[in-house]
């Protein structure tokens, strides 16, 4: 122990189903040290944050658009005609969500 380069432990408590995945991802590089894998990973591995705002912009327009067609089925099945005012407000909806997508192709490069 006195010559040892690492004197302090740290220790951690996983599932059975995260050990399996950490064991599994050994395999994928060349060690069977748990140990040094965890060392390793710890040390230079890093965690990618992604930004899932431009989806959620796209979900809320994709949200109004079901509404408004729900309500535009409504309206012709009671009046039995279709307000052009009707199509060109899902018209503005689709032409916002084709732009966020375009947005989000865009910060994807």
């Amino acid at each position: 122990m006195n010559g040892r380069k690492r004197k302090i432990q740290i220790k951690f408590y996983v599932t059975e189903e995260e050990r399996a995945l950490i064991e599994q991802k050994m395999k994928l590089v060349p060690t069977r040290n748990m140990a040094a894998y965890l060392r390793k990973i710890a040390i230079d591995g890093y965690i990618i944050q992604t930004d899932h705002s431009d989806i959620k912009g796209m979900t809320a327009e994709i949200q109004k658009i079901g509404v408004n067609i729900n309500q535009i089925a409504k309206r012709v099945n009671a009046t039995g005609s279709v307000y052009q005012e009707d199509i060109e407000e899902i018209k503005g909806v689709l032409a916002e969500i084709w732009r966020l997508q375009r947005l989000s192709l865009l910060k994807a490069r």
